[in-house]
């Protein structure tokens, strides 16, 4: 049983880490917006749909992967992680047609936040992790009542996420390539394309231009977001992931002041400061020395 070591940050990771998390977190909220855009046109299904199926396409041509190399420990780990993006990217997508955009993406974050502190085993881990989530929780209590439908879609969405980042790094210790990421992506494909067919069928083809939003939606939020994820889930620990994921939030309401001019209210920032804080005090409690041995059992 091959033992791979991992678990927890070098320097160089540390160092590394927040980059490819900004990364990820500006490529997806431009790719929501652009989906949330289109919702005039199509519904949330359709986007979802071809969000994946896109991307599936995209990343098959880009590795080939080799099929009959595939262990059936490997499909299962791979199977298991396409179903759980198929319903992410459903629920969330359903849940901004709800919400706004930068609530459901907070609502979202509850997942792995509460899988950073359930993974946590020094009380600097747990305070690092209680504190970003604190200032995601600001966020998110925009001061007046949300529909108890997104709100239920957001939660589920949350839930999502955190197996999401669980079987992501499961699949990349199992994968040396790209391969599995392909493999869950296209599980995922199967799984919403025949729903997306029967439910906005007929307004795709009534607008094939949103296509080409599709696709955008695709590279931009499912494409790069997830390959940088299973980069970053081979370089940290699922705590430290949680934990930067958080930034995701204070990112957005930084765009949206500096292209759209939105006004930041003292809460706001309150919470991008504590949000902030969280992610930089998780990198340097990090202890850069240790590793620890994770067996990838079947």
């Amino acid at each position: 049983m091959p033992t791979v070591q991992s678990a927890r940050p070098d320097r160089r990771d540390a160092a590394v880490a927040p980059a490819l998390m900004l990364g990820q977190i500006f490529s997806l909220q431009v790719g929501s917006a652009l989906a949330k855009e289109a919702y005039a046109t199509v519904g949330p299904t359709a986007l979802a749909g071809m969000r994946i199926v896109f991307s599936a396409a995209f990343l098959w041509l880009l590795v080939r992967p080799r099929l009959r190399q595939v262990t059936a420990r490997q499909w299962r780990a791979a199977v298991c992680l396409g179903l759980v993006l198929a319903a992410m990217n459903l629920t969330y997508f359903h849940a901004i047609g709800h919400l706004p955009l930068g609530v459901a993406a907070t609502l979202e974050l509850l997942g792995p936040l509460g899988l950073s502190i359930v993974l946590s085993r020094r009380p600097e881990h747990v305070m690092a992790a209680l504190l970003a989530l604190a200032g995601v929780l600001l966020l998110a209590a925009p001061g007046a009542s949300l529909p108890a439908v997104g709100v239920a879609l957001g939660i589920t969405a949350a839930v999502c996420r955190a197996g999401y980042v669980l079987l992501n790094q499961r699949v990349g210790r199992l994968f040396a390539d790209w391969t599995g990421l392909t493999l869950a992506l296209a599980c995922g494909a199967c799984v919403l394309a025949p729903v997306t067919v029967l439910t906005d069928g007929q307004d795709v083809a009534a607008h094939p231009a949103v296509l080409g939003t599709g696709a955008a939606v695709a590279l931009l939020s499912s494409l790069i977001p997830y390959s940088l994820d299973m980069t970053l889930l081979r370089r940290i620990d699922a705590r430290t992931f949680g934990v930067l994921l958080a930034l995701s939030p204070a990112v957005g309401a930084g765009i949206g002041f500096a292209l759209l001019h939105e006004q930041l209210t003292a809460r706001q920032l309150a919470a991008m400061a504590l949000i902030v804080v969280a992610g930089a005090w998780s990198l340097r409690r990090a202890n850069p020395s240790r590793t620890t041995g994770v067996q990838c059992n079947g």
